[in-house]
């Protein structure tokens, strides 16, 4: 071969070969986030990663459906300890205090900003979001991103069927059971039900109530609190439900979200359920409904006051390399944006964790023309908190709620009254407790 074409054939190969390597040292570093969210929510979780992705070319955020929440988390606890943890891993509010207990197992968010110099400012997140993932003093430990609280569903078509206004939701508790007596007098198989027995007949009923669920301010301020609920006003709500049970008044259908179907399908003409349901149900119906607050019993000093918070937050894994930090610190700065949280908010009933996010979606209409869809929100901000209504951090609560539930359906089943169910919850609770207790000495 001649001495040009040996040159040329050089600077060919040169070229070829830098072109290799650029394409190869400009894969994207992948960041796994996995997730609990089906349907509705799922399908959005996927769209605000895709979303990311396009956005820039050096991460690629990809979502991981997992199962339910527990499995998520129990999952996810699974994985460190074996070394191979996802970056991002959604915890429902439930878990957040074994997660704070795991220090060894996380990365805070607002030391993963910092260090990654990404503009964070807890203050722009809504307070009543913040507080629950934040440390006593205001360091926030994980991303709040699908925050919700229980409202009520109603079904205005079952509503006229009754006789009842169907623009004018009941306010209050007994008026709740006199509207589902109607509803039950005009065919229905039941007049209420509620979805995830636990988080919205007894923590938020008691925080709507300004009543405690228990010690050190429900557990936020300090791992030995002991559980309250066998008090007065809870033990009535449960002698109530107990009794309007028997006649499908109230018609208990599971412990987390099995009942929604039971108002989907118009067996039951009211709803207590999480606002992030309301994307789902919009698909699920074929009848009008509306969006209220929840219930409260008039005779109780200072109901109502605010619910709390559900839903989850994001936490980061401990153990990742420092260019895969960064990438997340970016990631969580894309999804606190106010056209991504105001999507988020909008589609799937979730709270806008931002201020800014909130302001904007009030400013385009969207309560206006959707509503309802604001409920939740003033309904959580309504009133400054009090140490019963500012939320609630006990360890292993997954297993406490399990014991709640069980209890409550002996209540409901007739096996047990009010007064020996909640008794016997609030002992198998403390137990758990103080094995949770144990476990951080």
């Amino acid at each position: 071969m001649k001495p040009i074409a040996l040159a040329a054939a050089a600077v060919t190969f040169a070229v070829t070969f830098l072109a290799v390597l650029g394409s190869a040292s400009a894969e994207p570093i992948e960041l796994q986030w996995w997730h609990a969210m089906t349907a509705v929510n799922g399908e959005r979780i996927n769209k605000i990663a895709a979303d990311f992705n396009a956005t820039q070319s050096d991460y690629k955020v990809v979502p991981v459906f997992k199962g339910s929440y527990a499995e998520t988390m129990t999952g996810a606890i699974a994985a460190f300890r074996a070394g191979n943890a996802p970056h991002i891993v959604q915890i429902f509010e439930v878990g957040t205090a074994t997660m704070m207990a795991a220090k060894g197992a996380i990365k805070p968010v607002y030391q993963l900003m910092a260090d990654a110099g990404e503009k964070f400012d807890s203050s722009a997140y809504l307070p009543a979001v913040t507080s629950y993932y934040s440390t006593p003093d205001g360091k926030m430990l994980s991303m709040p991103f699908n925050s919700s609280t229980p409202v009520v569903y109603w079904n205005k078509d079952a509503f006229k069927k009754a006789g009842l206004d169907p623009e004018k939701p009941p306010k209050t508790w007994p008026e709740t059971f006199d509207a589902a007596k109607k509803l039950r007098a005009a065919g229905l198989l039941c007049g209420f039900t509620a979805a995830w027995v636990s988080w919205t007949q007894i923590e938020n009923f008691s925080a709507w109530h300004n009543v405690p669920i228990g010690t050190k301010a429900n557990g936020l301020e300090g791992p030995d609190a002991e559980l309250t609920i066998n008090n007065p006003t809870v033990i009535r709500h449960v002698n109530a439900l107990a009794a309007a049970q028997k006649d499908k008044d109230f018609d208990y259908g599971g412990r987390t979200t099995e009942p929604t179907a039971k108002f989907n399908s118009s067996d039951c003409g009211m709803l207590q359920d999480s606002s992030a349901s309301y994307g789902a149900i919009v698909k699920a119906v074929k009848f009008g409904f509306g969006v209220t607050e929840l219930p409260y019993y008039p005779d109780v000093k200072g109901a109502p006051q605010n619910s709390i918070i559900g839903g989850a937050s994001l936490w980061v894994m401990a153990g990742k390399k420092p260019e895969e930090y960064k990438g997340i610190a970016k990631f969580f700065a894309y999804l606190s944006t106010t056209p991504v949280q105001e999507a988020w908010h909008e589609a799937t009933g979730y709270l806008p964790i931002t201020k800014a996010a909130y302001e904007a979606t009030k400013a385009s209409g969207f309560y206006e023309k959707n509503p309802g869809t604001e409920v939740a929100i003033k309904q959580m901000t309504g009133k400054p908190p009090t140490e019963n209504s500012r939320g609630l951090r006990f360890g292993n609560l997954v297993q406490i709620r399990d014991v709640i539930a069980e209890d409550l359906e002996n209540a409901f089943a007739g096996k047990a009254t009010a007064q020996q169910a909640l008794d016997d919850a609030v002992k198998r609770g403390n137990a758990i407790l103080r094995q949770f207790q144990r476990t951080m000495q």
